[in-house]
C-alpha cells in the first residue's frame, strides 16, 4: 500500500518538483559516494600513522626509519618524513661511518616538512568542499520546489473554486516531498563534513608532532657529529 501510495504521489507531481527532485536525487548520491570514500581513506590513514608513529618511537635512528617507511604507504605522517628525507639526500643526516656527510638546515627542512603537510592535508580535504555545498544550497533547492508546489496547489484551488481540506492537501503534500528531500540531502552532508574537519584537525597535529620529532632529532644529530670532529677540523 506504502508503494502504491509512493509511486502515485510521485507520478503526480508537477514537472519543477520533479525536475528539484532529480537534482536534490544526485546531490544526495554523490555525496553518499564522498562520505564513504572519505571514512575509508581517513581510517587507513589513522591505522598507518599509528604503524609509522610506534616505528619513529622505537628507532635508534632516522635511517633506521627511512629504510623501513616505504612499506607503510597510507600514512600522511610516514609521507612527510620519507619527503624530507629524499629532499635532504639518504645518507645526509648520517653517513655509513655515523659523521654527518654535509650541513642541515633546519629552516630548510621546516619549510619542506610544512609544505608536504600541506599537501596531504589537502590530499584528505580534497572533495570535502562539495559536502559543505550539499548541505549549505540542498536546503534552498527543496524550498524552491515547495514553493512552486504550493504556487500549483492555490492555482488549483483558484481553478476549483474552493479552499477545502480535499482541495488544499494534495497540493501541500507535493509540495512539501521537496522540503523533505532537500533535508534529507543536507543533513547528512553537514554532519559529514563537520566530522571529517574534525579529522583533518587531528591528522594536522599528528604531522605537527612529526615534524617537531624530526626537528629534534636532527638537532641531536647534528650536535652529536659537532663533538665527535676535532676543533681544528670544525675551524
Amino acid at each position: 500500500m506504502f508503494q502504491t501510495g509512493l509511486t502515485g504521489l510521485m507520478g503526480s507531481l508537477g514537472a519543477v518538483s520533479k525536475i528539484v527532485l532529480v537534482i536534490l536525487f544526485i546531490f544526495s548520491v554523490i555525496s553518499w559516494a564522498i562520505i564513504f570514500s572519505k571514512w575509508r581513506a581517513f581510517r587507513v590513514a589513522d591505522r598507518e600513522d599509528k604503524l609509522f608513529l610506534a616505528l619513529l618511537a622505537k628507532a635508534h635512528s632516522l635511517d633506521e626509519v627511512y629504510r623501513q617507511v616505504r612499506r607503510i604507504e597510507g600514512s600522511p605522517s610516514a609521507c612527510v618524513f620519507e619527503g624530507v628525507m629524499e629532499r635532504m639526500g639518504s645518507g645526509r643526516v648520517e653517513g655509513r661511518d655515523g659523521v654527518g656527510s654535509g650541513p642541515v638546515d633546519q629552516h630548510v627542512v621546516e619549510r619542506a616538512a610544512s609544505h608536504l603537510a600541506q599537501s596531504q592535508l589537502s590530499r584528505l580535504e580534497s572533495y570535502l568542499p562539495f559536502l559543505a555545498t550539499t548541505g549549505n544550497i540542498t536546503p534552498f533547492i527543496g524550498l524552491l520546489g515547495t514553493v512552486m508546489g504550493i504556487i500549483d496547489a492555490f492555482r488549483e484551488i483558484g481553478t476549483q473554486g474552493t479552499a477545502s481540506i480535499s482541495a488544499v492537501a494534495p497540493g501541500v503534500s507535493e509540495a512539501l516531498i521537496a522540503t523533505a528531500a532537500g533535508l534529507f540531502a543536507a543533513i547528512p552532508a553537514v554532519i559529514a563534513y563537520n566530522y571529517f574537519l574534525t579529522r583533518i584537525r587531528t591528522t594536522a597535529f599528528r604531522l605537527d608532532s612529526v615534524t617537531i620529532e624530526l626537528l629534534s632529532s636532527l638537532s641531536t644529530t647534528v650536535s652529536k657529529v659537532k663533538k665527535s670532529v676535532p676543533v681544528g677540523v670544525q675551524g
